[in-house]
């Protein structure tokens, strides 16, 4: 069925997209525990960009796991088959001239890795929200701590499944020692001299 697949040479190019917008598009991709305050944070820096005149759109576990991955447990593999497929439809959103929000928990290394493939490097931000997972559990936002505690949620990250920390993030924000305003501001500082067009 491969060989059927030819990839179709359209009249608009990521290139003119972007003209057109006055800004480059990249992904930022949030990741940090449940409750770390990932979506929080990207839903703020999101209306900072959109009042800048930035095209923005934003992912995250709700809308994607009621949707286009609703088939998926939380066990480990379809844990990275979630995060390949985020990762593929933020490549489109890239390619469609966006700045994309993306706030996934995406506790593995080499899912994230991944990501940074398919989007290619120049493409990608990664932003860890570095919550403890005791901050995380006393916010327990959704309840889900709770429940991971009393057995009701198998692979709850940080609870019964591993969360391994990034290594070398582009922006580390550590919520327990910053507020959010200064975390949001700090995020969008980092990203505008990537968002402006090379006029040379």
């Amino acid at each position: 069925m491969k060989e059927n697949i030819i990839p179709h040479t359209y009249q608009v190019s990521k290139e003119q997209r972007i003209v057109s917008n006055n800004h480059n598009s990249l992904l930022l991709w949030f990741t940090g525990l449940s409750g770390s305050g990932k979506s929080t944070i990207a839903n703020l820096v999101e209306k900072e960009l959109f009042d800048l005149g930035i095209k923005t759109y934003s992912l995250d576990g709700d809308n994607i796991r009621k949707g286009i991955n609703n088939d998926l447990s939380f066990a480990p593999e379809d844990r990275t088959e979630n995060i390949r497929r985020i990762a593929e439809v933020s490549h489109l959103m890239v390619d469609a001239g966006l700045v994309v929000l993306a706030a996934f928990v995406s506790p593995y290394k080499k899912d994230r890795e991944n990501i940074r493939t398919i989007v290619k490097d120049v493409n990608f931000v990664e932003v860890y929200i570095n919550t403890s997972v005791e901050e995380c559990e006393r916010r327990d936002v959704k309840g889900l701590y709770k429940k991971a505690r009393a057995g009701e949620i198998k692979n709850m990250t940080g609870i019964s499944a591993p969360y391994e920390t990034p290594e070398s993030p582009d922006i580390e924000i550590k919520t327990e020692n910053e507020s959010i305003e200064d975390s949001v501001n700090r995020i969008v500082d980092f990203i505008k001299p990537k968002l402006q067009l090379n006029h040379e």
